[in-house]
């Protein structure tokens, strides 16, 4: 059996856009309806299994809102990979991802692990986004793209696993970044890839995550939504 290794994973994106419920949904499978956003930075841990090799993440859902963003390189310094997220439903966010990019590869260098989540997919019929805009776009910075819900728990899991996978290939390969289309990678999900999540009960596995550091919730009020509040999806 490999030793386990320990991976360093941040969530970059706008505030709003579920950064946050995407990351309790993976770690703890949970999900609030009135998710609030995050200020600073909350760091949370999971274990898991993929192939033979035990992977310890450390997950950091960063800040998304303006007045937070120099902060953002004490937060994602010395990261691993990045999970990168838009909402569906608003162009804004999407245009705004493509500064993220260039922050994240002014820090970490243009050879970061990046997998890009168009979140809030269970919202299709308020879609700003397209499917091809999106998919165009992350080929062209050598990412791979998956749509995601957090609120219907859908690709949440393969997102953050494809991202474990590249970057446990990377290391194989002695930083190398493996190219996307090598992970036959589709925008709706994952394949080929052999996981085991040690993280979720069952006869052979055990329960094992952590969570650390400081949330501070932000209670400034915020301007109502049309999704009846499902903001944070």
């Amino acid at each position: 059996m490999s030793n386990k290794k320990n991976f360093k994973i941040v969530l970059l994106g706008e505030g709003r856009v579920g950064k946050t419920s995407l990351t309790l949904r993976f770690i703890k499978d949970l999900f609030d309806e009135h998710q609030q956003s995050t200020i600073q930075a909350t760091y949370l841990q999971k274990d898991l299994k993929v192939g033979d090799q035990n992977v310890c993440l450390s997950v950091w859902d960063t800040a998304g809102q303006e007045r937070f963003h120099a902060l953002g390189p004490i937060y994602y310094r010395n990261a691993d990979g990045a999970l990168l997220v838009y909402d569906i439903t608003d162009q804004d966010t999407f245009e705004r991802a493509k500064t993220w990019v260039m922050e994240l590869r002014k820090v970490l260098g243009d050879d970061i692990i990046i997998t890009i989540a168009g979140n809030k997919c269970d919202m299709i019929k308020q879609r700003q986004v397209s499917e091809e805009q999106a998919l165009e776009y992350a080929r062209s910075v050598g990412a791979n793209h998956l749509l995601t819900s957090a609120k219907a728990n859908k690709n949440v899991a393969e997102a953050f696993l494809d991202l474990t996978k590249r970057i446990l290939e990377k290391k194989a390969q002695g930083g190398n970044v493996p190219s996307p289309s090598s992970n036959r990678m589709s925008t709706r999900g994952v394949s080929g890839l052999t996981i085991e999540d040690t993280s979720r009960p069952s006869s052979h596995s055990r329960i094992n995550s952590r969570v650390s550091g400081l949330t501070i919730t932000d209670d400034t009020p915020q301007k109502k939504q049309q999704d009846n509040g499902t903001c944070c999806k």
